[in-house]
């Protein structure tokens, strides 16, 4: 799974790996939880451009009955069957921008390390993300979620599952707002290459999601 991330690029760093006119305003991010506020990057269907928006992570299906936490995540290997995410994955694809992300690696049965993994770059990069519009509650808010799929070879010994991240150059296949046949995108949704990627355990004052600090970014 996917349950907590880091994003600390620039919003020009952001703006020119994902094509947005304007340079968005950041602030840096150094421990996302569920229920908070996330940048994503999607198609404007006004003006067929990128742009950025701030959506709730923890993607609420319209016909929800009440305001839940949401799905955090979605398998991509069944989230273009499933009811709650069928119609977000035909028609309201989206990237979520990231610089690492966090998993828990389990020690013995009370103690559990976290781990944040990245690119070695240490470039921006993006998960592979569905948007839904508000539920028609009172207070409602656009949602999202990210996509899962098996680990690679750094993420394997860590946990049994991990977010999809997309290469740069499926980004403007996975937004197109006219491909609607999952056929045509399910071959993007795929485990990121080991090679590319990093990672090393960190502090455990990550575990709790009010702490958002730098200290977060440092190996134990």
């Amino acid at each position: 799974m996917c349950g907590r991330f880091n994003q600390t690029a620039s919003g020009e760093e952001v703006a020119e790996a994902f094509g947005l006119d304007e340079a968005p305003q950041l602030a840096p991010r150094y421990n996302i939880a569920p229920t908070q506020s996330v940048a994503v990057v999607g198609v404007q269907p006004q003006t067929g451009r990128r742009g950025l928006a701030r959506l709730k992570w923890g993607l609420v299906p319209r016909e929800s009955l009440g305001d839940e936490r949401g799905f955090i995540n979605a398998r991509a290997e069944t989230a273009w069957e499933k009811p709650s995410f069928r119609e977000a994955f035909a028609r309201r694809r989206c990237l979520v921008p990231a610089t690492g992300f966090y998993e828990w690696q389990k020690i013995d049965v009370k103690h559990r390390q976290p781990w944040l993994l990245r690119l070695a770059s240490g470039r921006v990069f993006a998960f592979a993300g569905l948007w839904e519009p508000p539920a028609g509650l009172p207070g409602a808010v656009p949602t999202c979620t990210i996509l899962t799929t098996d680990p690679n070879d750094v993420a394997r010994p860590i946990h049994d599952r991990m977010p999809v991240i997309l290469d740069p150059n499926d980004y403007a296949r996975w937004l197109d707002p006219a491909v609607t046949v999952p056929a045509e995108v399910r071959p993007l949704l795929r485990s990121f290459p080991a090679g590319l990627m990093t990672a090393f355990p960190v502090s455990t004052a990550v575990n709790n999601p009010a702490f958002d600090d730098p200290a977060c970014l440092a190996p134990a």
